[in-house]
């Protein structure tokens, strides 16, 4: 166990005094050589220290630097670099890694006389006062080109984009008009955009020049340069790289979706067939055709998706993968809810309960179905009302059907209960309730109405009225339902027969009728016809 935790502090040890046996010559924020190798008691950090002093030395005096490079003979090879006769430090093989490097040296020293020579050339200017006059100068000068050149994209831009507007907002008849001019406000808001990429994609670049430049001018800063020009085009160098290497993925991917899309043309046309009743397969019939289209195509997608994404561009890297299972961890735990309604909207579809125009119930919701979807059911109340209800809801509700059980499909289901006394015949309570019908526009006579008796309570007999309306008449449900009730109330009162609901405590006087006469008054508006 000790030697277990021993090891990580070796290895920390190691690597610092790895570290600490390198050190980099550093001048004008060059780096001229690295030097590791210990030298005549020296370590490389002291070897680094005199030889920065040495050089400093030179450049104090006048007149220009002369550098040369000296091959020191004996074992190890040597190299020495001299700076105006003075010698500013030795490579030996051990400085490029080891014994075996000592065939590199002489490249490696000619690199390092390269770069000593130019930071020699960087320091003396950097204290040439006409030097930094030059440098001021030419960046007063670049920077108002730059500012020009911004200022110029900018009015370009803002000329294009008052032409393309002109353009688009052409006058003139839709019909008579392409495309791209009648959806002209889409169009302008999309080519402003691409056009505020462009502006800003070139004054990067145009930015980019400038930095680049202006920093090159002056020898303390031009390291800095160099560096910002080569990394705009390292950027760009790389991105076309990348580009070019995901071309064949991308073709790739682009055939699997292709093929993906055919098959499911296929499979839509098939299923609409089904559905309209002109083919049929096993286990599918118009009902159940148009949720197995949109299972087919979720399936047929997923699959596809599966399929390409090896081949889409770094689809292998460690942060697509990363941000792949964040994505799907986010997914799953957000759209527990959404799954569930699918599931319960993909039962109710495969279970036939509802159908687009049938008059339901669902609880205490009653109307015409006008949509059934994955997520929801819609219906229209006929009040000027559309519920949109969860299909969890409505698939964990009972369902009251009034247009499953009629004769034809444009037909739906009209009752309603009345509790009648039993001191009224209940032969004349059912002429009454069918007079009722007769007399309620959109009532179909066939089938013809009916009464049942539901109950015979301890003071009234409950009759319920059947009947079956058209949807052919101009008036929904609701209205239907409203008529009934006001044609029922009328034969009753004509009758002198009292409605006993909603409770009964006991026998009043006189029966609660309406007498005959004018059942309105005109403050409140004309009467409507008699049906």
């Amino acid at each position: 166990m000790r030697i277990r935790w021993w090891w990580p502090m070796l290895a920390w040890c190691v690597a610092q005094a790895a570290w600490a046996d390198e050190a980099a010559l550093m001048l004008n924020q060059r780096k001229i050589v690295t030097l590791r190798a210990t030298l005549k008691g020296q370590s490389p950090q002291e070897r680094v220290d005199a030889a920065r002093q040495a050089v400093d030395a030179a450049v104090a005096t006048a007149g220009a630097d002369r550098v040369e490079l000296q091959a020191l003979p004996g074992e190890p090879p040597t190299v020495r670099l001299l700076v105006n006769g003075t010698a500013v430090f030795h490579l030996v093989p051990e400085d490029l890694g080891g014994a075996q490097a000592a065939s590199l040296l002489g490249v490696a020293a000619q690199d390092a006389e390269r770069r000593l020579r130019q930071a020699l050339a960087e320091a003396r200017e950097a204290r040439d006062p006409r030097a930094w006059a030059v440098g001021l100068g030419v960046t007063l000068v670049t920077t108002a080109a730059a500012a020009g050149a911004l200022w110029g994209l900018a009015a370009l831009r803002r000329r294009v984009l008052r032409r393309l507007f002109l353009w688009l907002s052409h006058d003139g008849a839709p019909a008579t008009r392409p495309w791209w001019q009648v959806s002209g406000e889409h169009a302008i808001a999309l080519l402003r955009g691409l056009a505020g990429l462009a502006s800003w994609g070139v004054a990067l670049v145009v930015l980019d020049l400038w930095a680049s430049f202006v920093l090159r001018q002056f020898a303390v800063t031009r390291v800095w340069g160099e560096r910002a020009g080569n990394w705009l085009l390292s950027l760009l160098l790389d991105l076309l790289q990348a580009s070019a290497a995901a071309v064949p993925g991308l073709v790739t991917a682009a055939l699997i979706f292709l093929v993906a899309r055919a098959v499911l043309r296929v499979v839509h046309a098939v299923l609409e067939r089904v559905q309209r009743g002109e083919l049929s397969l096993a286990g599918l019939d118009a009902d159940t055709a148009r949720p197995t289209s949109r299972l087919a195509g979720l399936v047929i997608w997923l699959f596809a998706l599966a399929m390409a994404y090896p081949y889409l561009p770094g689809a292998s890297s460690e942060a697509f993968k990363g941000v792949t299972v964040l994505a799907g961890l986010m997914v799953s735990l957000g759209a527990s809810g959404v799954v569930g309604q699918l599931m319960a909207g993909l039962s109710l579809m495969y279970s036939r309960a509802l159908r687009v125009g049938e008059y339901v119930r669902i609880g205490e919701m009653e109307g015409t179905v006008t949509s059934l979807g994955m997520f929801a059911t819609k219906l229209h109340t006929g009040l000027g009302e559309e519920v949109s209800l969860p299909n969890a809801v409505v698939f964990g509700q009972s369902i009251r059907n009034f247009s499953r059980l009629v004769q034809d499909d444009g037909q739906y289901v009209l009752h309603t209960a009345v509790t009648i006394g039993y001191t009224t015949p209940w032969r004349q309570v059912h002429a009454m309730l069918l007079e009722a019908a007769r007399r309620t526009p959109g009532v179909l006579e066939a089938p013809a109405p009916y009464v049942v008796q539901t109950a015979l309570s301890d003071f009234y007999v409950e009759y319920r009225l059947c009947a079956q309306g058209s949807r052919a008449v101009p008036q929904r449900r609701a209205e239907a339902m409203s008529q009934l009730h006001g044609h029922i109330q009328d034969v009753f009162n004509e009758n002198g027969v009292q409605i006993m609901s909603p409770h009964y405590l006991g026998d009043p006087p006189e029966a609660q009728v309406v007498p005959a006469g004018p059942w309105f008054t005109p403050s409140a508006g004309p009467m409507p016809p008699r049906r």
